[in-house]
């Protein structure tokens, strides 16, 4: 399953109904408990080899497989994290919110604010990742097809910013066709799972040896030690299961969320988790020559795979086609999150020009969703494709940026839940609850993202040149300063956190 949330599990956590707008009694408790107003529909429905050259180069098929079940637990912590809140607050904030409300009151305020920035930045970077994504897909099946033909980068960004047009159209006057888009996806995906394993195990060469992909580690990076080598590749799975959050921040478009958003959070990472680790173990066996992968003209070691497997151009294509299609799916769903994440944020005055991003039509194709927000979302994906024409390493440190930020998110926003009960502070009632065991899933998920967070900044390899040098970390704190250089003079005079329109209960 896209690693993004795109599919819901709709039919399996669907709930009573009431106006097709407000939702079930328990969506109008819970807005009106945070003081918001449901401006949105409700309609949506609950219903990994792309990355893999950097844990090859950094751990190798042993790295790459431990790694991965590292991160698949440490997600489950963290999701089971966010998941408990997301149904105390089912709101499309989403983690800035949760710092709003239970972070310590003197820290709730600026740490809110910091966030909410660092998570518009994540998503629309993602966004325009997940455009990117496809592109250089597209641009891969081309090469494939047409040896001779001249990969240039800006042919790239040229699909790129098609891509987000059609993303743009699919979010608004398709919008009301989305749920039923997940279920195609969901269907698609189920499909192309099974037709990637099954050919591979038995059309493929014949495996390796189980000794050497469980024992075989590489240190292509020059690190000084196997170990750190080793924790450096984690970002390859960190990056395939990050952006569970996805589905929080459409909270406010779904029924009953503060029931049915928790479960389909632990599902979605259950199953993209448990297939996920189908995939790398079918990878990891049937790669081959790893240099061969590493370095096809392509540009995506998968696509190679698919072809030495077959050796069938058509076959790869079609193969391929289906990942590019999901591609598109996944970042379609991403352009909904991102317009959601800076439409919640403008709602609560931390952006410029919040009247325009907060702005939902009441009339038209595009009436109850946030308009504004979605095309402000399609022209940041745009332009920031055309940073690719210059540079592919700045397009990629930036769309890194947001794996970084992303992480910091739920690493904040998580402690502060585990600082609240290690205080013996009082929780907001929630339909899913961890009960006693809360305070060391809290603190396992915090663990697990301290490590995540750091490893994001480190390059590929040892003394990087400027060019490989990982600048994520740059970029990162520029966000930051940012924030600052809006907060200081304006934003603290207008910002005072989503905590501030909460209603106490009765």
């Amino acid at each position: 399953m896209d690693k993004r949330g795109t599919v819901f599990l709709a039919d399996a956590i669907h709930d009573s109904l009431v106006s097709e707008k407000d939702g079930t009694s328990r969506d109008v408790h819970d807005m009106h408990r945070m003081g918001k107003k449901q401006l949105l529909r409700v309609h949506a429905h609950l219903s990994h080899c792309r990355t893999a050259a950097f844990g090859l180069d950094n751990g190798g098929t042993a790295g790459l497989i431990y790694m991965y079940i590292l991160s698949f637990a440490g997600y489950i912590f963290v999701i089971a994290s966010m998941a408990e809140m997301a149904s105390m607050a089912p709101t499309a904030g989403g983690q800035y919110h949760w710092i709003s409300e239970f972070a310590p009151p003197s820290a709730q305020r600026f740490l809110s604010y910091t966030r909410g920035w660092l998570s518009v930045m994540a998503w629309q970077c993602g966004t325009a990742a997940g455009c990117f994504l496809a592109a250089t897909e597209l641009q891969g099946i081309i090469v494939l097809n047409y040896p001779d033909y001249n990969f240039q980068h800006w042919h790239g960004t040229l699909i790129s910013i098609l891509i987000a047009i059609l993303l743009v159209v699919l979010n608004t006057v398709g919008a009301r066709l989305l749920p039923y888009m997940e279920t195609c996806a969901f269907v698609l995906h189920m499909t192309g799972f099974f037709a990637f394993v099954i050919p591979v195990w038995f059309m493929g060469a014949k495996p390796s040896p189980s000794l050497d992909v469980f024992t075989q580690f590489t240190n292509q990076g020059g690190w000084q030690s196997m170990g750190l080598s080793v924790l450096i590749g984690i970002i390859t799975p960190v990056t395939a299961l990050i952006g569970s959050d996805s589905a929080v921040h459409l909270a406010e478009e779904l029924r009953n969320a503060s029931k049915s958003l928790p479960r389909a959070m632990m599902a979605t990472i259950a199953l993209n988790g448990g297939l996920g680790f189908v995939t790398v173990l079918t990878f990891c066996y049937n790669i081959g020559d790893i240099s061969t992968v590493l370095d096809t003209p392509t540009g995506f070691p998968f696509i190679q795979l698919y072809y030495n497997m077959t050796g069938s151009v058509k076959g790869t294509t079609a193969m391929v086609s289906v990942m590019v299609i999901l591609s598109i799916a996944n970042a379609t769903a991403n352009m909904a999150t991102a317009s959601r994440q800076l439409f919640a944020f403008a709602r609560d005055q931390g952006v410029p020009f919040q009247r325009f991003f907060a702005h939902v039509p009441d009339r038209g194709r595009t009436r109850e969703m946030p308009f504004n927000a979605i095309l402000f979302t399609g022209v940041v994906s745009s332009l920031l494709s055309v940073i690719n024409v210059g540079s592919t390493i700045a397009y990629n440190q930036l769309a890194s940026m947001g794996i970084a930020a992303l992480l910091s998110s739920y690493l904040v926003s998580t402690s502060c839940m585990a600082l609240r009960r290690a205080r013996g502070q009082p929780l907001l009632p929630a339909h899913f609850r961890l009960g006693r065991a809360g305070l060391p899933v809290n603190l396992v998920a915090i663990g697990f993202l301290l490590l995540a967070f750091v490893m994001s900044f480190f390059p590929p390899v040892a003394h990087p040149a400027p060019d490989t040098m990982n600048w994520a970390v740059m970029v990162y704190g520029a966000v930051i300063v940012a924030s600052l250089a809006y907060y200081i003079p304006v934003g603290r005079h207008h910002y005072k956190g989503p905590v501030a329109y909460v209603r106490q209960e009765d």
